[in-house]
């Protein structure tokens, strides 16, 4: 890399799981990085020796509760500053070059914005922002010609790699990959026996318990399904997901033209060749979703095709019901049943401004809440 000179990096939730892999990169790409501010809530101390070991300029902790042990323990030289101000000054620094968004919630969207309106590399690992927020932060990233957005996410990131060169036309479809979970083989009966233990042995990785629970039921997918949409401005019809359990393929390109390129090339012409379906290639070990046991996917299909905020109201209420299954309020599969009840009870309007989204989300949680 090492244009010139080191591209100048903040870290949005330095100490989550994503936050510490980033940091491990930088430490090993010191000649092309210069880390200038990190950003945490609660873990002040790691958020502190990160700043140490990195150098870095600025830290922030979005708990301004924690502030004055920050300003203690912050390394010399480094300045320390507190609440969400603190953090959209940092993010639209005209010194900042690249903004890694990995914040858990609702707490990402106002700093993502503001990255891309001040025309950031917007390195994004938050699902909330485009779930919650996808068409004010695509409308965002239009707005300034300097600013972009590259997923972090590995199924995001496979289809952005996969589609670098590519003209639109040329593709036919964009699919991603589920392990499964724990339950991908589990009855409707079995489903709703499920305990909190069992969903937290996720049978391929090791993440938050948010995250553990909503690869559980598959919600994961219905969320990156979302982010596929807006990412890359593809229908849901043209957008497909399906199980594959080594969890060694995480995305891949059906392009329009199949043996057609020999003659066709650099052109890529559609025709009636039938199409590889992945969801037959049992050989393979892919495998559809059952949309009855695991209904996810569906429900994420329905919020886009309402559009608007719908896929606002579906993160809250699974956001919620994930929470409340946690707490032991609720079965396994009551959290698909409130999401679809407050899907139902929810309009979809048009996205205007973040207060709208939070004042939205809000409402979501409280419907969610009630059921």
């Amino acid at each position: 890399m090492n244009e010139n000179s080191p591209k100048k990096v903040v870290l949005l939730g330095s100490t989550g799981s994503i936050g510490r892999n980033a940091v491990i990169e930088l430490l090993e790409h010191r000649s092309d990085f210069k880390v200038l501010g990190l950003v945490a809530h609660d873990n002040i101390e790691q958020l502190s020796q990160q700043a140490a070991l990195l150098g870095a300029e600025y830290v922030v902790t979005t708990n301004e509760m924690r502030f004055k042990e920050l300003k203690v323990i912050a390394p010399k030289n480094c300045i320390a500053a507190s609440g969400m101000e603190a953090v959209l000054e940092l993010v639209t620094r005209r010194d900042v070059d690249i903004v890694l968004c990995a914040i858990l919630g609702n707490a990402a969207i106002r700093p993502a914005l503001a990255a891309l309106d001040a025309g950031k590399h917007l390195a994004l690992a938050s699902k909330e922002v485009l779930c919650a927020a996808g068409e004010l932060v695509m409308a965002a990233a239009k707005r300034n010609p300097n600013s972009k957005i590259v997923p972090v996410d590995s199924e995001h990131s496979g289809l952005f790699q996969c589609l670098q060169g590519r003209d639109r036309r040329e593709l036919a479809k964009l699919w991603f990959t589920a392990s499964g979970g724990p339950f991908r083989n589990f009855s409707l009966e079995q489903l709703a026996n499920v305990t909190l233990e069992q969903a937290l042995k996720h049978p391929v990785w090791s993440m938050g318990a948010k995250i553990t629970i909503d690869s559980a039921s598959m919600m994961n997918k219905a969320l990156e399904f979302i982010e596929t949409h807006y990412l890359f401005d593809m229908p849901e019809s043209c957008i497909d997901a399906v199980i594959h359990p080594q969890a060694k393929v995480h995305a891949l390109v059906e392009l329009v033209d199949g043996i057609r390129y020999g003659l066709s090339y650099p052109m890529r012409l559609p025709g009636t060749a039938e199409r590889l379906d992945f969801k037959q290639c049992l050989a393979l070990d892919f495998s559809p979703i059952d949309a009855e046991r695991f209904p996810s996917v569906a429900f994420a299909r329905e919020a886009l095709r309402k559009g608007g905020t719908m896929p606002t109201v579906l993160n809250a209420a699974n956001d919620v019901a994930v929470n409340r299954f946690m707490r032991g309020e609720i079965r396994f599969t009551d959290i698909w049943r409130i999401v679809e009840r407050t899907m139902e009870a929810m309009p979809a309007v048009p996205q205007d401004n973040v207060s709208q989204i939070e004042a939205v989300d809000l409402e979501a949680r409280e419907k969610a809440q009630s059921f």
